[in-house]
């Protein structure tokens, strides 16, 4: 706990968002180091009780609800400053939740997750190897991500069956390459990384249609340089950018 603390780093100005907190182990230090605390727990009991708990401190915002539904714009946008992220997650819904926390990263300045191990060495892996997928480009896109530390399930009560892994991502002022439509870029990324074991051309063909982009995909691939027989996970972010730009006249104009 106190190394999580460490690396989230809070000083007398932050505010944290902490999302998790259950009975508040980590919110009181937090509290104590930082501004505010604003504390979003899904359970009803817990959070009842995290009030309670907190309730002296006085800098401690207690919100019930799912943080996959709460209005964190709403929440975090009258705060005058970005916020520091802190959390040790359900690991079931790590995913969307990045996914989301991505779509608002104008709202904070960091992010410290405690993740399952697996998921964290797919936020921080590279193209070429094993772990890399959409996971990987849409993250590092926007943020820079290091694994401060590994955690065996002995470190947790009740105890998981998986190991664990403390994250920190650090917001980028800007995407780390240009991208001019995200919306887009997120469609060819998820679309690229649907069936990675094809080849580019075969996998964007089976998203895209044979009616749109299908007759001129490997045409396209090979005007802006890639191999039409290489795979998703071999792309870089750049890559992955170069790629959007030549595809959005063809890309279906619904969905996200």
């Amino acid at each position: 706990m106190e190394k999580v603390i460490r690396t989230a780093d809070p000083d007398p100005a932050d505010v944290i968002l902490e999302i998790g907190p259950g009975r508040g182990e980590m919110t009181v230090p937090l509290a104590r180091k930082s501004c505010k605390v604003i504390a979003v727990e899904i359970d009803e009991t817990l959070a009842a009780g995290l009030a309670e708990t907190t309730a002296p401190l006085g800098n401690v915002d207690v919100v019930q609800g799912d943080v996959l539904k709460v209005d964190l714009e709403q929440l975090c946008s009258q705060r005058g400053r970005r916020l520091k992220i802190v959390a040790n997650l359900p690991y079931q819904i790590s995913a969307p939740l990045l996914m989301r926390l991505m779509t608002l990263r104008h709202l904070f300045s960091s992010m410290v997750l405690m993740l399952q191990k697996e998921v964290a060495l797919r936020i921080v892996a590279q193209p070429g190897t094993r772990n890399y997928g959409a996971l990987s480009v849409i993250v590092q896109l926007y943020t820079k991500p290091t694994i401060e530390m590994f955690l065996p399930p002995d470190c947790f009560f009740p105890r998981p069956k998986v190991d664990s892994a403390l994250i920190r991502f650090l917001v980028r002022e800007s995407p780390k390459v240009e991208v001019h439509n995200e919306k887009a870029f997120r469609r060819v990324v998820r679309a690229s990384f649907g069936h990675r074991r094809k080849m580019l051309k075969n996998a964007l063909r089976s998203v895209f249609g044979e009616d749109t982009v299908a007759c001129d995909v490997e045409k396209i691939l090979e005007n802006i340089g890639i191999e039409p027989t290489r795979r998703a996970e071999t792309l870089s972010l750049e890559e992955f950018s170069r790629l959007t730009g030549a595809l959005i006249l063809y890309l279906p104009s619904s969905g996200s």
